[in-house]
């Protein structure tokens, strides 16, 4: 029986929802708030320059083509996607540079160079991260999990034993690598999902796979042509896709959400409702009139957002020849830096600093003889009524000075487009909590590494998807979760609908 389905945001998780749920035959419409969809993954352009404002790197695009597969379609007539070698460049405060690369010899060779020891065992490394990764096949990639019971029920007690439940990822990779570089490079690819590496489970190792096992991929013209591409699905499927339609109240009655209501007074009734904004901030703003709706969101205080940022998009009037497409200028003292941001809540005095330069590999993305550094700076989600203003110029700074001390000489001399976003304008835009940029914070000791339930507690008909909930965020985790709320949707009405047969 076709139901009608609406989902609140157009980020990708929206989105993805919508193609896998119209693809079973429902009516689907989305509504988003702002004038264009893709939620964090977007564009901004200026005096020739074009940037991604969000997501820059794509890793595992089995997700889009499995997406795009639903609906009968293949991705691949909707988007060029090239892979990106080296995967990162990146930058040690000791002068030393490591180009990461799923070109093993080579990437063996660096490693030798810098620890003969840690060389010899980098073949250990990759086959446990690929054991990790194809565990997680099994389950986390394949079903929207709650909790420790629906893996129970997907794996052996050997398999869950083989995921190292007692160790933390940098445990893991310090079982492999004496060298401390060694640890923080590989420690690092935890801020795929913005958790920090001394929190996270062992199992998260498997991002590791992720990247050199599967490889790391740009999308010519840029990252949003993804969010265009499911447009353009969505518009095939039947989708209607609203923007510039924001979503005040999911209006319920008893144990049902019945309607959505908009800014301007009106009401748009449903069957199925799907939130794409994250669950505690649907919680706390949409269902805030619900009599147990603090109650709900009081038990979901252990999944922490993750962490927000400070980004600036410079459009630079040279080029930089030490610079890659992905750079990363690393911190001195990771632990310390991890510490700080988040055990304490504070900005680190000495961050890791990303860039992107997505003109080294598509130069259409910036004039000639110019570039389009994206720059990221992870920082503290933003606490309840703070604003990060007070930190701007000073931290923008911080950056800065660094990034010029490691080699970008003269950096603010060629900036001639530039633009700022800081976690106020992340929590303002997409309504992310505390401006957080991947969603829910994987801690083993708070939460198992989970995310918030897809179905809601709270109401019969109401469901997640993107950051918040499994599997978590980043590009093809935020589409995957669609897809996989997509499945727990249609096993719910498969139950309801043998319960009234």
């Amino acid at each position: 029986m076709t139901k009608k389905v609406a989902i609140i945001g157009g980020g990708l998780g929206g989105l993805s929802t919508a193609i896998s749920m119209a693809s079973e035959g429902h009516s689907v419409t989305v509504f988003e708030k702002n004038e264009r969809a893709g939620g964090k993954l977007n564009i901004r352009t200026g005096k020739g320059y074009s940037f991604d404002t969000g997501p820059s790197i794509l890793t595992m695009p089995w997700v889009l083509e499995q997406l795009f597969g639903r609906a009968g379609r293949n991705i691949h007539d909707y988007l060029t996607i090239q892979r990106i070698e080296p995967q990162w460049r990146t930058f040690f405060e000791d002068g030393t540079t490591i180009d990461v690369t799923s070109d093993i010899p080579s990437m063996r060779h660096q490693l030798k160079s810098l620890s003969p020891e840690d060389a010899s065992s980098f073949f250990d490394y990759l086959a446990y991260c690929s054991k990790m990764y194809d565990l997680n096949m099994k389950s986390f990639y394949k079903k929207s999990l709650s909790g420790l019971n629906d893996l129970r029920s997907m794996h052996s007690f050997k398999e869950l034993m083989a995921m190292d439940p007692m160790r933390t990822m940098d445990q893991a990779t310090k079982k492999h690598f004496k060298d401390e570089r060694l640890q923080q490079l590989f420690n690092f690819f935890i801020m795929y999902i913005g958790s920090s590496p001394y929190h996270a489970p062992a199992v998260l190792s498997q991002l590791a796979h992720v990247q050199f096992g599967l490889g790391i991929y740009y999308v010519k013209g840029g990252m949003y042509k993804i969010a265009e591409a499911m447009l353009q699905l969505c518009d095939e499927l039947g989708v209607e896709v609203k923007t510039n339609q924001e979503v005040t109240e999911i209006v319920t009655e008893g144990s049902d959400a019945t309607a959505l209501k908009f800014q301007d007074g009106t009401v748009v009734e449903a069957d199925l409702f799907v939130s794409n904004l994250e669950a505690i901030p649907a919680y706390k703003k949409l269902l805030n009139n619900h009599p147990a709706s603090e109650k709900t969101t009081e038990s979901l205080k252990k999944y922490e957002p993750t962490v927000s940022g400070l980004v600036m998009l410079l459009g630079v009037d040279k080029k930089y020849d030490q610079l890659a497409h992905h750079n990363f200028f690393f911190s001195k003292d990771p632990e310390k830096e991890f510490r700080e941001i988040f055990d304490e809540g504070k900005p680190a005095v000495d961050p890791t600093v990303y860039i992107g330069v997505s003109s080294k590999s598509d130069p259409d993305q910036a004039p000639e003889g110019k570039e389009n550094l994206f720059i990221l700076t992870h920082v503290p989600p933003l606490k309840d009524g703070e604003s990060w203003e007070s930190y701007r110029e000073q931290y923008r700074n911080l950056v800065l000075n660094k990034l010029e001390r490691m080699g970008l000489d003269d950096i603010r001399d060629h900036v001639e487009f530039d633009y700022e976003f800081i976690p106020d304008d992340i929590e303002r835009l997409y309504g992310a909590n505390g401006g957080s940029i991947y969603g829910v914070n994987t801690d083993r000791k708070k939460n198992g590494g989970f995310k918030i339930p897809a179905r809601s507690s709270l109401l019969s008909n109401l469901y997640f998807a993107g950051g918040s909930t499994h599997p978590g965020g980043g590009v093809p985790m935020v589409t995957l979760s669609g897809q996989l709320t997509s499945d727990l949707i249609m096993d719910d009405l498969k139950v309801k609908g043998q319960k009234i047969g």
